[in-house]
């Protein structure tokens, strides 16, 4: 079966954008009305149980990557016999890990109020509400989650996008209603759970109407259980690294700094990983047609391709770094106040974490999509261990700078510098890694230059918060912008991105196509 990559490639990054800006807006919303209507603690306990649940979702052990990968090459060559039987084989395995979940979770719940310093608001019995939280996780894998994997493999993520947006809008007007209405924590959860059981159901539905011609059964060779089996031991340790990366910092804040700090972080954080999904929608889109073109394609190919996102990934960092420095801050105040802002050197910290994150996910986008899992099976674990050392040890004489910068720190030092020794020694030749990292470095350069003229120029425009906010994002559209422009225009990754952008478009640039090639 041949995989339209570039059409679905757009239709996936369409409604992925759509998604992602509803996304964005509407807990934005809730959050500020559970800041107003509940207080800021409450705020602090979503996050919490949000990175215990991320803990316990390591019972998942990366199935879900290694089960897509896996239909990459029967979906190429419409092998439909064999997909029906991945079906069935990746539905017994998250019914195990429903239940490992379940279990695990029922085990540690008398631990959970020591993971936090300080008061949490004595109207709430922690261990109900926990509990309720690890329902939602569980549900999340007993019900059709499997059917998900037929969507991935075949590049229809749009799908699952139009689903959750439907879902949600019902989640999020019950939960507003709740809260308004009731002022009610549990409700609050208990409609989470519910929306979690809609959304996986019409998935299911949706999944088998598309494609008819799959279901579960039907049994693989043990031979090729072994070597999915094997895949799965591989990503156990990446996906250990990847949960103490993102965890590590909530829970340590928690157990340290308290749920007051932590909900001001998670503030800041918040709108961080706002963006950064935006452009997590362009990974995902991609991954299945970089799987596709990874079997099809040269690796000389492969290669120019892995050029050309670097270079449109990092033009998207930068523009969006100079955004961060110079809108956070009013933005904050304009939302929260000044009682719940931190300083700007934290907001340094932040934008240098999203800049490495991204860098750091487009490699990984790679790595999934070659499923060379075995040959980086250590790397995320040592990486982990480094940020969560650091974490411990940097939280207790920097506070929330210790925190960011040992993720930071841990990614530049030990995880990226493994990540592209391994990409280049198995996906790409070698003698091209040091070509790819100086255009690497250049672009990183280039980005810190344009940050500081941005932020010299937006610091004379101090008028009203609103009046700032949209000088300075003019300002932040304009230079950094036209600053890439002149120094990129020459490079042949322009021109490629320029075509790649035209072909996603339907040819609705090729005016500027010609001027560029003339």
């Amino acid at each position: 079966m041949k995989i339209e990559r570039t059409k679905n490639a757009v239709r996936n990054i369409v409604f992925g954008i759509i998604l992602k800006a509803y996304q964005i807006v509407v807990p934005f919303l809730m959050r500020t009305a559970m800041i107003y209507l509940m207080g800021v603690q409450y705020l602090g306990l979503n996050s919490f149980f949000t990175s215990i649940l991320q803990v316990l979702n390591l019972a998942e052990l990366g199935v879900g990557s290694a089960m897509i990968y896996s239909m990459y090459k029967p979906i190429a060559e419409d092998d439909n016999i064999t997909i029906c039987k991945l079906m069935k084989l990746y539905r017994t395995y998250y019914r195990v890990i429903g239940l490992a979940i379940a279990v695990i979770g029922c085990v540690l719940t008398p631990f959970i109020p020591k993971l936090i310093s300080g008061d949490f608001p004595n109207n709430l019995n922690i261990y109900v509400l926990y509990l309720l939280n690890l329902g939602a996780t569980v549900l999340s894998y007993w019900l059709y989650a499997y059917k998900n994997s037929i969507l991935q493999a075949h590049q229809r993520t749009d799908i699952v996008s139009k689903v959750t947006l439907v879902t949600s809008s019902i989640q999020y007007a019950l939960q507003l209603l709740v809260l308004w209405l009731f002022r009610d924590y549990y409700l609050y959860v208990v409609v989470m759970l519910a929306t979690q059981a809609i959304t996986n159901i019409v998935t299911a539905v949706v999944a088998d109407k598309l494609y008819p011609q799959f279901s579960p059964k039907g049994g693989l060779p043990q031979q090729e259980v072994s070597k999915i089996n094997g895949k799965i031991r591989d990503l156990f340790t990446s996906k250990i690294g990847g949960i103490i990366v993102n965890s590590a910092d909530t829970i340590v804040i928690s157990a340290f700094l308290g749920l007051t700090a932590l909900a001001v972080y998670q503030n800041y954080y918040f709108i961080l990983t706002s963006i950064t999904g935006f452009i997590t929608i362009v990974f995902s889109a991609v991954t299945a047609g970089i799987g596709n073109s990874l079997i099809v394609e040269t690796k000389e190919k492969n290669f120019k391709d892995l050029n050309v996102f670097t270079f449109i990934i990092c033009w998207i960092s930068g523009f969006c770094s100079c955004c961060f420095l110079n809108l956070y801050q009013p933005f904050m105040e304009l939302w929260v106040g000044k009682d719940l802002m931190l300083d700007f050197s934290i907001v340094i910290c932040f934008v240098t974490y999203f800049y490495v994150c991204e860098v750091n996910q487009l490699l990984n986008t790679y790595k999934d999509a070659g499923g060379i899992w075995h040959e980086d099976r250590f790397r995320p674990l040592v990486t982990a261990i480094a940020n969560l050392g650091m974490n411990l040890v940097m939280v207790q004489f920097w506070g929330l700078y210790g925190i960011i910068l040992s993720t930071v720190l841990s990614m530049l030092l030990v995880g990226m510098p493994w990540l592209v020794h391994n990409l280049f020694t198995t996906m790409f030749e070698k003698k091209n890694m040091r070509k790819y990292l100086a255009s690497l470095a250049f672009y990183v350069f280039i980005s810190i230059v344009a940050s500081i003229i941005s932020v010299v120029v937006c610091n004379f425009v101090n008028f009203g918060l609103w009046i700032t906010l949209i000088v300075r994002f003019i300002i932040c559209l304009i230079v950094p912008n036209v600053m890439f422009l002149i120094v990129y225009n020459r490079k042949s990754e322009f021109t490629q991105s320029i075509l790649l952008i035209n072909k996603m478009l339907h040819g609705k640039l090729d005016f500027i196509v010609m001027k560029v090639r003339s």
